[in-house]
């Protein structure tokens, strides 16, 4: 007989692979004749640009550059500070089996250190380290029985399942721009070294769309005609919106933003001013979480029923935390001393994550790296400390086993030289820690019955004593009778709790 069956479906976003990886890019770089020799480099940069990336039958191919500011004490009898931006353009290929071209891509890169050789007067061999998480996923619909319609005596046996499925996914790309004026006494020569940071990210969600607001933070060091340093900060703000049908303010939303390119081009000495375009794509992908009641087995007294049943991998307690990290402290570097501090390069890393009960505990170091004033010919120079940190992130619910992506934000830097020459250090990590397990669960997605009727016990009760790994269900199942009808013939409360070798009295099914 034919079953009538209601389905639904379910969206699953299932991480297929995942690989972390560490390459080198290295070039040399040629000093333009309109600037002097390189007599040794005093400070290095760099900001990730990723042009492209693509998902490939068993790999992952990125395109993209580091884009670097030299800092350098030029061979002059002066002794001037000059600098050098260049381009160190890569395209890294990674190897993942399982990759295919119509999945999605996860991609985190990380520039972790820049070292430069003077080869001579001309030329700068540069090497640049970069760590690279990719992860791919596959995007499937997947359909399931919800329920038998039209076969009145159908048992079914259901589990509950808290599931994060998939509604939508998207991007756009935001174009930060402003021009920055400076001083109007500074008639500048270059920019020496540049600093893009992403601050205060925070979505809306509304009509449909998801509203993106975040800051571009712009420190930008240059150089004057008359041999003086100075520095300009200034807050861009990046706004921009995603279309997603059919979002609410109830769903997660997972957004994540890539430098795809950089401009910093000063405008003519007249005008005193610094033109600043980054573009920046944001990507965000959003889940809704399910409640779902499925069906993991059934059967009917009367009929003989068929069906299948499959494994599906699915995304589960897939929540975001948010927590501040202040560290706050005092340190004397002789080399310093009261000079006048132009910048901070501030790079937190996190060496150890841990999950205790009910949060994260983060053990790491900050990579300091002071470029100050220094009395000498050249002007300025620069000193290098870690700093280590601990940080206990508090967040309910997280077991050892969740998957954690963490994302640190630097919220606030300051560092003020005080009279007694010790340097008071501010600095704020904004956590973002995301949270997720990925989980098997089986589900049923065809039911087929015989067109013969079962045939049925000529006894209208057996006596059967419980065996190791019977349950009610198992029995009743076995001898064509219900759980209902066994638990209320036998006086049992409990469904779920049967003794070995309990005596059991199976009622025959009676339509």
């Amino acid at each position: 007989m034919p079953i009538e069956t209601a389905k639904d479906s379910l969206v699953l976003n299932q991480i297929i692979g995942q690989k972390r990886d560490t390459f080198i890019v290295e070039n040399d770089c040629i000093v333009p004749d309109s600037k002097p020799d390189i007599l040794n480099v005093i400070s290095n940069s760099g900001i990730v640009c990723i042009y492209k990336k693509e998902i490939l039958e068993g790999k992952i191919r990125v395109d993209g550059c580091v884009n670097t500011y030299i800092m350098y004490l030029s061979d002059t009898e002066t002794g001037q500070v000059r600098s050098l931006n260049t381009n160190l353009d890569f395209t890294q290929i990674i190897e993942m089996e399982k990759a295919k071209p119509d999945m999605s891509l996860d991609l985190n890169m990380v520039l972790k250190s820049i070292d430069c050789k003077v080869l001579n007067g001309r030329k700068i061999h540069m090497k640049a380290i970069l760590e690279v998480e990719g992860k791919i996923f596959s995007n499937e619909t997947v359909e399931y029985v919800k329920e038998v319609e039209n076969l009145r005596d159908v048992q079914v046996l259901s589990k509950d399942f808290r599931i994060n499925s998939l509604i939508g996914s998207g991007s756009t790309k935001i174009y930060a721009k402003d021009t920055l004026a400076i001083d109007e006494i500074d008639n500048l020569v270059e920019v020496m070294k540049t600093d893009f940071r992403i601050t205060n990210r925070d979505i809306k969600v509304s009509y449909n769309k998801v509203l993106i607001k975040a800051d571009l933070q712009v420190k930008l060091i240059y150089l004057t005609d008359d041999n003086r340093v100075n520095m300009k900060e200034a807050s861009i703000p990046i706004v921009g919106f995603i279309d997603l049908p059919n979002i609410s303010e109830e769903h997660i939303c997972d957004v994540k933003y890539e430098m795809k390119n950089v401009i910093v081009k000063p405008n003519n000495m007249e005008e005193h001013s610094i033109y600043v375009e980054a573009e920046i794509e944001v990507y965000c992908e959003a889940y809704e979480n399910r409640e779902l009641q499925m069906m993991q087995d059934l059967y009917s007294p009367t009929v003989n029923i068929h069906f299948t049943q499959r494994k599906i991998k699915v995304m589960q307690q897939k929540e975001t935390r948010q927590q501040m990290c202040n560290i706050r402290e005092k340190q004397m570097i002789p080399e310093i001393g009261n000079r006048k501090i132009y910048d901070v390069e501030v790079r937190p890393m996190i060496q150890e994550q841990t999950v205790l009960q009910g949060r994260i505990m983060y053990q790491g170091e900050i990579n300091l790296n002071f470029i100050y004033a220094e009395n000498g010919a050249s002007g300025i120079n620069t000193k290098e400390i870690n700093l280590p940190f601990s940080f206990s992130m508090d967040f309910d619910g997280i077991e050892q086993d969740s998957n954690i992506d963490t994302i640190i934000e630097i919220a606030l830097q300051d560092f003020v030289v005080m009279p007694d020459e010790t340097i008071d250090m501010k600095i704020d990590l904004n956590f973002t820690a995301i949270s997720g397990r990925d989980n098997s669960i089986s589900i049923i997605d065809e039911i087929q019955a015989e067109t013969e009727k079962r045939q049925m016990s000529e006894y209208s009760m057996i006596i059967y004593f419980a065996k190791p790994g019977d349950t009610l269900w198992k029995i009743a199942k076995r001898f064509g009778s219900t759980v209902d009808a066994i638990a209320r013939v036998n006086g049992i409360e409990n469904v779920d709790i049967l003794p070995v070798g309990r005596q059991l009295f199976i009622p025959r099914y009676h339509d």
